[in-house]
């Protein structure tokens, strides 16, 4: 099942600057394992070394936040969209 990955800007230099991709993929994880093997180094940029997204990367399916359905098992069908945003700090307190 194919389905659109939009990649966000500190990303793009892992996918020759591409903005979507297309990959194949049955779940979040699934789908991460493909990234990588397509585009090396990603799932590290995504990932903790034990494999769990690392907690300032938020991932969403169709707007859903993976956290809030199965994690990495979330499954996916073919046409949904995946969304990697990494989380924003910094500015004035």
């Amino acid at each position: 099942m194919s389905v659109l990955v939009r990649i966000p800007t500190p990303l793009r230099s892992l996918t020759q600057g591409q903005a979507e991709v297309k990959v194949e993929g049955g779940s979040i994880g699934e789908l991460i394992e493909r990234l990588d093997a397509k585009y090396a180094g990603l799932k590290d940029r995504l990932c903790e070394g034990d494999g769990k997204i690392r907690r300032f990367i938020n991932i969403y399916v169709n707007e859903e936040d993976i956290r809030f359905l199965q994690g990495p098992a979330t499954p996916l069908k073919t046409g949904d969209a995946v969304s990697i945003v990494p989380a924003i700090a910094g500015g004035r307190p």
